[in-house]
């Protein structure tokens, strides 16, 4: 059976990167053979439990959106990465090459079918849930990871930001998000805002392989990507990737994932959680994050104009963080970076309970950053900014109601 759309509610070789900032070409770096010596492995997540503590009716699967094989510039087949994904502990993992202005660098059109094949094969409904995606990917704008489409758009059928949303949204359900943001210096136009494709972009990637994107660029006199995204009016959910390259699929420890909350362990009901932006972005294994304000669950809308916000929020990675202290950081609208409004120490294994006042006419979007308070952020902000410590994870957004 092809592989189908699932509806949702609402002249260079293969190993040549995608040209570069303008216009160059540069070679990929490809990551060390399967699993060579010097590369730590994540397994079969034993964390936490899938179930949390402060929300019914969904379960927690670990998932990894973003992969690349040598359909594109990735090293390893792609008849080995699903197996591999499933193996290392996901529960739901998706093939994402790069469609590009031509075929030798990127998908062809029988590569595309191939991915499907091979996700259909893989696709275990309730165990291993197998997605086929592709990443539209411009030499300065930006590169955007698309799903739930029945055929993909290179730069011949979309050519810039503006005309994959147009071309997006002749799709519905075809879902995507912005990868890497800021990576690229054109920022998708500087994330221009598209009304008619706000429910379909339903991801930013704050983890990508193992950096943290929220200062990306700010040395540079750049704006903080989660600010200049959410602050332009899109409404993605916040997510973790690895972006593997190489051949070791789902099996790295401190590269990206995300834990989406689900109804079942299925194409339909990963999609619809996709939607809902029932998702949380992090580098480690085996974590659970819920949380919820006013009652309301991340990435929705709360029908708040000023006062307090009650927040819920179910923190646990077993055993293994056993009394591990961690900090709650309350981010907020800003003009360079995120502003904190309030910052709560907390310890792995807890449900913790706080207050903040939150007012629109300060922004109409709030994240919780949860942080490593012991480690430094890599990729630090402005001098003595509270973010300026490690992430371990980032729920999605809620929106206040104008």
């Amino acid at each position: 059976m092809p592989y189908g759309q699932v509806e949702v509610p609402a002249g260079f070789g293969r190993r040549a990167l995608l040209a570069g900032a303008g216009g160059t070409l540069m070679l990929a770096a490809l990551p060390t053979s399967a699993r060579a010596a010097n590369t730590t492995m994540a397994g079969a997540p034993t964390g936490a439990g899938r179930t949390s503590r402060i929300t019914q009716g969904t379960m927690l699967v670990h998932t990894d959106m973003h992969n690349h094989t040598v359909m594109s510039d990735g090293d390893g087949s792609a008849e080995a990465a699903f197996a591999s994904m499933r193996e290392a502990g996901l529960d739901v993992a998706a093939l994402t090459d790069h469609a590009t202005l031509f075929s030798i660098e990127g998908l062809s059109s029988s590569e595309w079918r191939t991915t499907g094949d091979l996700a259909n094969a893989a696709n275990d409904p309730g165990q291993f849930t197998a997605i086929r995606g592709f990443e539209w990917s411009h030499p300065l704008q930006g590169h955007i990871n698309v799903w739930n489409t029945s055929d993909f758009a290179d730069l011949l059928r979309a050519g810039s930001p503006g005309s994959l949303y147009n071309w997006l949204t002749g799709r519905p359900g075809g879902l995507a998000s912005f990868n890497h943001p800021g990576r690229e210096a054109g920022r998708f136009n500087n994330f221009s805002f598209n009304a008619s494709a706000r429910d379909q972009l339903a991801g930013l990637e704050m983890f990508n392989r193992t950096d943290d994107f929220l200062f990306e660029g700010w040395s540079s006199g750049m704006t903080s990507p989660l600010v200049a995204c959410l602050n332009a009016g899109w409404r993605p959910a916040l997510t973790g990737v690895t972006d593997e390259h190489g051949t070791t699929w789902g099996f790295h420890e401190g590269k990206g994932r995300s834990g989406l909350w689900v109804a079942e362990n299925t194409r339909a009901a990963v999609f619809e959680a996709m939607a809902a932006r029932r998702s949380f972005a992090t580098r480690v294994s085996g974590l659970r994050v819920d949380a919820t304000a006013n009652g309301v669950r991340m990435g929705g809308v709360l029908n708040v104009t000023s006062g307090d916000v009650r927040f819920l929020l179910d923190l646990d990675r077993g055993s293994a963080w056993d009394g591990k202290p961690l900090r709650i950081q309350v981010l907020r609208p800003g003009t360079s970076a995120p502003t904190v409004v309030d910052v709560i120490d907390t310890v792995n294994g807890q449900v913790t309970d706080f207050t903040v006042p939150l007012d629109v006419a300060d922004g109409d979007w709030v994240v919780l950053r949860i942080s490593d308070p012991s480690l430094p952020n890599g990729t630090p902000g402005p001098a003595g900014h509270p973010c300026n410590d490690f992430a371990v994870a980032y729920t999605s957004p809620w929106w206040l109601r104008p």
